[in-house]
Formats: structure tokens, C-alpha cells, sequence
């Protein structure tokens, strides 16, 4: 059995293994996500939003404890959902402080607002971003279609399942 050094270790672990869930549905090597200007980063540079969610369904599609597997990470779970956002949909403001995710676009775009950038962060169809513990945001869908996620996560056991 292959033990971990450590929680770092383990949680490194555990994106593999969420890289290899999301691989088959990826057409083609994802871009990464847009990404902050330089010039425009910065510490709590957008403040927190109020918009509660507007027009967006969260499907969990598949969990799993990941203190059972040989990461051995204790109190997570290994999430993936899917979430639809329709066309002016909001995703409300969360943190990622304790819980690190990747997100994919699988279809549409959606902009991102995130406390760590002055500008809006535009991210297409097959690109994927990583949100980590500095990571507090809120997406919004502009488009004119309906904006289709998946996200990979490490969710604390007992939180809502459907957390943001």
C-alpha cells in the first residue's frame, strides 16, 4: 500500500486522481483558463458580493471518502458535480480557503470575479482553472447560452453537499 508523507502529499494525490476522472470528457488537452493580468492582482482587490445564486443547478455526480483510499486524507470527500448556469446565472461569492478544486468549461463561458483581481476573468469552453486556497469569487454567466462546469473538489465531510 503507498502511504503519503504527507496531507500535501495526499492532496496531490487526490487531483490526480480528479485529472483522471475529467480526462475522458475532455475533446482535446484543455487551455488553461483566463487568467489575471499582472497588473491587475492583488490581495482582496474585489470585495465580497452579495448576489445570491440566480439560475444555476449543482448535480453531484459522483463522491467518495477519501480517508478510505490509500491517500488517506481524513474529514474530505472527493466531489465532482456538474453545474449549469443560465444565460445572466449567478454562482455566489464563496472561498475556497479549505477546499481546493479544479474547474472545467465544458460548454458556454462564464466570468469570474475573484477577490484576488480587479478585472473580470473571462474562461471559455475547454479550458480548466484550478482554485485554491487563496481563491474567493463569484461567477456570473454573460453569455447568451447556458455555461456547463464540471468541478472536482475535496470537500469537508460535513458540509452541504451542494456547497459552492
Amino acid at each position: 500500500m503507498l502511504q503519503f508523507a504527507s496531507t500535501r502529499a495526499g492532496l496531490l494525490g487526490a487531483f490526480a486522481v480528479a485529472a483522471a476522472l475529467i480526462a475522458p470528457s475532455l475533446a482535446a488537452t484543455p487551455a488553461m483558463a483566463g487568467a489575471c493580468p499582472a497588473d491587475k492582482m492583488g490581495v482582496d482587490v474585489r470585495m465580497p458580493d452579495a448576489s445570491a445564486a440566480k439560475d444555476v443547478t449543482d448535480t453531484v455526480l459522483a463522491s467518495l471518502d477519501v480517508a478510505k483510499e490509500p491517500v488517506q486524507i481524513e474529514g474530505r470527500l472527493f466531489r465532482m458535480r456538474r453545474l449549469v448556469i443560465q444565460p445572466g446565472g449567478v454562482v455566489p461569492w464563496h472561498s475556497h480557503g479549505d477546499r481546493p478544486a479544479v474547474i472545467y468549461v465544458e460548454s458556454g463561458e462564464v466570468t469570474e470575479y475573484a477577490s484576488t483581481c480587479s478585472v473580470p476573468i473571462v474562461h471559455k469552453a475547454g479550458e480548466a482553472t484550478p482554485e485554491m486556497h487563496s481563491t474567493s469569487h463569484w461567477w456570473k454567466n454573460t453569455g447568451k447560452v447556458p455555461a456547463v462546469l464540471l468541478s472536482a473538489d475535496l470537500l469537508p465531510v460535513k458540509a452541504d453537499p451542494h456547497m459552492m
